[in-house]
């Protein structure tokens, strides 16, 4: 044993590294990073492709559902056809059917193509076919509106069949009706020479947005309007339920519940609801409400409750979150000058948490509004056509359809021009969906507060 160093070992060799050289390690991470980057970029990508070309195939289909064919005609309301007896007496005028106004349809037509000077071998009623079946009647329902103008012409717009109207959109050709009953070569020969006249044009239908479902005989009649109020009145259902159901669920859960097992198999059972498949929801609304409760089929009133139930779990799950969200230092500042845990909660926390609480609604509503298994068991798909109601109990009871459910009846209807109105639904409902969760984010910007 010596204190004596060892002098005769060699020297380790001094190595000068800077701090900006990167090693092999450094290399590796950074390398790592960077392909995790490209990933993300690429993930995001692919996400923007796809919507952008789910949102052009809708919008590439569905906008010709918003035009449509018009014949303008000059109609005579022969006395003689419409009412017999002179007196004009409502009721016998209403005892001449539509076929009663068909042959009006077919002289006012014959008599539009001799002044065009158009060359045709059609019969007049051949002629007035191009006309969508819808024509008799709504030459009808003026009439029993404008008593007055009876012995008088009248220039009409009529919807064109829908054949024709395929035809302006290039949805029909001459090669395709080789076998189709609905239209014939030398009518199309007809629509190409009214269309020089001027007397048919394809313009904007706003019948589309504000009228009623059709008959499989009529697709260009269709119309949205009737289940954008079935759909509007559900979400009033939903609003009125869901909301302070929901909220005054989610504040007891997490302010003033005890922490027990209890509440935590609450707490279990509503996450598990949250990601039940929404036919169950139908079907538990077929049993109870329309099976138990005898409450009207197809009403739009058991459909609200229906999407209540689905909805709860959601608003529930993200009030709770806006809550949990609050800083703790927000409530004992609360407690501590005196306010009791009931103040603390509505004066200082609840509108804290409110722009949340008014997000998770608004997308849970705009989760329902797009819900379309439910409302097939309950039977919201049939064919509705009816005015709109007057009355807020009247439009909750009466049988209507909803926007999804009738795009899906659309869907299954085997003519085109219901096909591109399903499309054309489609746009109709996105506009919706995405005007709710504007107003979600607006909201949350607008109440929105910093701490």
């Amino acid at each position: 044993m010596t204190d004596v160093a060892n002098t005769g070992a060699p020297a380790a060799p001094k190595t000068s590294k800077s701090l900006l050289t990167q090693d092999a390690r450094t290399i590796k991470r950074n390398r790592a990073e960077t392909r995790f980057k490209m990933y993300g970029i690429a993930a995001i990508s692919i996400g923007m492709l796809m919507l952008v070309i789910l949102l052009t195939t809708i919008i590439g289909r569905g906008t010709g559902a918003f035009q449509q064919t018009f014949i303008t005609l000059s109609v005579p309301l022969t006395e003689a056809k419409i009412d017999k007896t002179g007196t004009r007496d409502i009721e016998q005028i209403k005892k001449v059917s539509t076929f009663g106004y068909a042959p009006l349809l077919s002289a006012a037509f014959a008599q539009k193509v001799t002044e065009l000077g158009i060359e045709t071998d059609l019969k007049p009623k051949d002629m007035a076919n191009l006309l969508s079946k819808d024509a008799p009647a709504t030459l009808r329902d003026y009439v029993l509106e404008n008593l007055d103008q009876i012995g008088q012409t009248v220039e009409f717009e009529f919807l064109a069949q829908s054949r024709v109207d395929g035809y302006l959109k290039d949805r029909v050709d001459r090669g395709s009706i080789a076998n189709d009953k609905n239209i014939s070569a030398e009518q199309l020969d007809l629509v190409d020479g009214l269309l020089v006249a001027g007397t048919l044009e394809k313009r904007f239908n706003i019948s589309f947005i504000t009228g009623a479902d059709a008959s499989d005989a009529r697709p260009e009649a269709a119309g949205m309007g009737v289940s954008m109020i079935g759909s509007l009145s559900m979400m009033l259902v939903v609003l009125v339920l869901a909301l302070p159901i929901g909220v005054a669920a989610s504040i007891y859960l997490e302010e003033f519940a005890p922490k027990n097992w209890i509440t935590d198999v609450i707490e279990v059972n509503i996450s598990n609801l949250a990601a039940v498949p929404s036919i169950v929801f139908g079907i538990l609304g077929l049993a109870v409400f329309i099976n138990y409760m005898h409450l009207p089929n197809s009403a739009p009133l058991v459909g609200g409750l229906v999407l209540t139930l689905m909805t709860l779990p959601t608003i529930i799950i993200s009030t709770r979150a806006s809550l949990k969200a609050v800083p703790p230092s927000i409530r004992d500042a609360a407690l501590g000058v005196g306010a009791s845990k009931m103040q603390s909660v509505f004066h200082h926390v609840l509108p804290l948490a409110a722009p949340g609480i008014l997000t998770g609604t608004i997308i849970g509503l705009a989760q329902a509004l797009g819900e379309t298994a439910p409302l097939l068991l309950i039977g919201m798909v049939g064919f509705i056509a009816s005015n709109p109601p007057e009355t807020i109990a009247e439009g909750l009871l009466s049988p209507n359809s909803a926007m999804p459910a009738q795009i899906y009846e659309w869907a299954k209807r085997s003519d085109p021009a219901f096909y591109e109105r399903a499309w054309g639904g489609i746009i109709i409902l996105l506009v919706f969906l995405i005007s709710m969760n504007a107003i979600a984010v607006m909201l949350r910007r607008r109440f929105e507060r910093r701490w």
